[in-house]
């Protein structure tokens, strides 16, 4: 699990095709200690990898398998390339961000930026599955960086970007049909799926019901 607060800036140091998936070589030095150990969890780029740590203590190998190959932007990450990094939250770790599986849902693409401000807003459009899971003022993980939706219309959103995450983050390097990594809102769709599981049992909620559970008293 992940929040959302990239930690900064790693770099991609190899790239090698295994039979159709693929292997990534990351320079994180960017990331506090402790050393990264094999089996962590990293999120490049929002999507949650499992580490091999090699001889060096902040670099790290990690295997993408050709689901997420299919799913995200990591297969056209090439040696050079700068990525957003964040190790696993830990436990008593404050939530600065939002809850972030890793598990992208799917590619947006930059639409428009402008300066707003001292800040910058930068419009996606994300695919048509994804956009009932937006609502303004709701999260959103945009290659791997947590962000507030300001407006949400259709299959587009738009999100204000703060000087500082700017600096520490890739999104700073976006242009006008720049692909990005989105994840919606595990609440979202957690929710969508309980939703769905009372209309397919018929299930409404009246004051019988809640009786029932509990949260109610039955005439004297």
């Amino acid at each position: 699990m992940f929040t959302g607060l990239v930690a900064g800036k790693g770099r991609v140091t190899g790239r090698e095709m295994r039979g159709g998936d693929l292997r990534l070589g990351i320079d994180a030095a960017v990331l506090q200690a402790p050393a990264l150990a094999s089996g962590e969890s990293i999120a490049v780029n929002g999507v949650c990898l499992t580490a091999t740590a090699d001889d060096q203590n902040m670099h790290f190998k990690a295997d993408v398998s050709n689901e997420t190959l299919s799913v995200t932007t990591l297969g056209q990450l090439r040696p050079g390339d700068e990525v957003n990094l964040e190790r696993a939250l830990r436990v008593g770790e404050p939530l600065g961000g939002h809850l972030v599986t890793g598990h992208v849902d799917g590619v947006g693409e930059v639409l428009a930026l402008h300066s707003d401000g001292r800040s910058w807003r930068m419009t996606v459009r994300v695919p048509q599955s994804l956009s009932r899971y937006l609502a303004a003022k709701g999260s959103v993980c945009v290659a791997g960086v947590s962000l507030t939706i300001n407006e949400s219309e259709g299959d587009r959103f738009s999100v204000n970007i703060v000087p500082h995450t700017m600096t520490v983050t890739t999104l700073g390097q976006m242009t006008r049909g720049t692909r990005v990594n989105i994840e919606v809102d595990i609440i979202a769709r957690y929710l969508e799926r309980l939703l769905a599981a009372g209309q397919s049992a018929a299930t409404s909620i009246d004051s019988d019901l809640l009786q029932r559970l509990g949260f109610g008293k039955e005439d004297a």
